[in-house]
């Protein structure tokens, strides 16, 4: 909701809250005279008491709301936005653990969505981030140009392909070449190679936002990433090998909500496993880099990911990566791969093992590691082509047509036979 989009703060009184429960109210009322705010405006009611009252009254600069008692937030929360004025926060109070609300909630213009039952430090951080907003918007300085953000996840087909080498080196292109500011999400919370690449520690960022996802806030961003270079910052993990992964989700789809107010650019180096554990990470995705190989096991992966991506994430769009390229050595050939995905491959990266060996020495991602050399002229392309990419032109991405569908027969036979008859793709730098 354009409306609530933040404004000076005028006038207006600094704080409203509207809440159902007195243990609730009992949390809340200490912080607000902490910040120095009147408990007084701490009031009785919910949602809808909130509503009947600024219909007749002017809005605060941060309101709080509590949605426990209310049938159809969403619905609610719309009406809610009719009778707040501009630049008003609102923060959301419930006691429903549930990511879609979450996701929708924030959609809908919400500031932040606290769970009950409240806690004095939970409502601190949201109530000073709510303040933040005013002292220090996103994009505020006059001449600094404001960028649409744009989100890509980057996914290989197989193990080995080299996802995550082509994600660090798209996160150091746009925050370097293309200077904007950038996050790296790198998602493989055990074995994830992101900060190694650019030789820092992991540190515990994503740990603890696995952890604690009601502390993700922009606070919690600044204080928990990894800065690489002034434009780029990345947040990962190197969680122990015996402790598996316990989350429903929710923490990711609050680092990508956070992310997307502080940053021009997020890279996801999303393993493949991720799709089928947590599907809506995909929600707010632009672009999907597929980074794939010539070969069998490649072209089956292929094509279910991109049927999987046409069920469960309409709105991103596919960018088919084939990386390590090489001249006679592929299982089957350039024609029979395309033919098999029923679409053309965007974009061929060379092998170039010298090249690969020389960024691990220098501890710099494999683009900045060789600027020069023709191998990385792909990459450059690729991300002019996401820098380029809205919500309203994906168009490019696929110059053999998104109506065509990804599920063509996939007949592993005429593959094989393909494969042995037909000689190999030579390599090139870019379609």
């Amino acid at each position: 909701m354009s409306n609530w989009k933040p404004g000076p703060l005028g006038n207006r009184e600094p704080f409203s809250a509207f809440i159902c429960d007195d243990s609730a109210l009992d949390a809340l009322r200490p912080v607000v005279i902490e910040m120095g705010w009147k408990p007084e405006k701490c009031n009785k009611g919910g949602l809808r008491n909130a509503i009947q009252s600024l219909s007749i009254s002017a809005s605060p600069a941060i309101l709080m709301v509590d949605l426990s008692e209310s049938g159809d937030p969403l619905n609610d929360i719309n009406a809610l936005a009719e009778v707040c004025e501009p630049g008003t926060v609102v923060i959301a109070v419930g006691q429903v653990n549930d990511v879609r609300l979450y996701r929708d909630l924030i959609a809908s213009g919400i500031h932040d969505y606290l769970l009950k039952p409240l806690s004095a430090s939970q409502l601190r951080d949201a109530l000073t981030q709510a303040q933040a907003v005013f002292s220090s918007p996103r994009g505020g300085g006059e001449g600094e140009q404001e960028h649409e953000h744009i989100s890509t996840a980057v996914v290989g087909t197989r193990g080995g392909v080299g996802a995550s080498t082509l994600a660090t080196s798209l996160a150091w292109l746009f925050s370097i070449e293309h200077e904007r500011s950038t996050a790296l999400l790198d998602l493989d919370v055990h074995f994830g190679t992101g900060a190694l690449s650019l030789d820092l520690e992991p540190g515990r960022g994503l740990t603890d936002a696995i952890e604690n996802p009601s502390r993700i806030d922009g606070l919690f961003i600044e204080r928990a990433m990894i800065r690489a270079n002034d434009n780029l910052a990345i947040m990962s993990a190197e969680a122990p090998i015996n402790s598996p992964l316990m989350t429903d989700g929710t923490a990711f789809v609050q680092l990508e909500e956070e992310f997307r107010q502080a940053f021009d650019m997020t890279v996801i180096d999303l393993p493949r496993n991720m799709l089928i554990n947590f599907p809506h990470l995909l929600t707010e995705v632009n672009v999907v880099t597929l980074v794939t190989e010539l070969s069998l096991a490649s072209a089956r992966d292929t094509i279910r990911i991109l049927s999987w991506l046409k069920q469960n994430a309409p709105g991103a769009h596919p960018m088919i990566v084939c990386n390590k390229m090489q001249s006679g050595a592929a299982e089957i050939s350039k024609a029979d791969f395309e033919a098999s995905i029923e679409r053309k491959i965007n974009f061929q990266i060379n092998m170039d093992q010298k090249a690969a060996a020389n960024a691990a020495k220098l501890g710099q991602t494999f683009i900045e590691a060789n600027k020069s050399s023709k191998t990385v002229s792909p990459i450059r392309e690729i991300g002019k082509t996401i820098v380029g990419v809205s919500d309203d032109d994906g168009a490019s991405l696929e110059e053999s047509g998104k109506k065509s569908s990804p599920l063509g027969k996939f007949d592993l036979k005429s593959l094989l036979g393909g494969a042995k008859k037909d000689k190999p793709a030579q390599p090139v730098d870019a379609e």
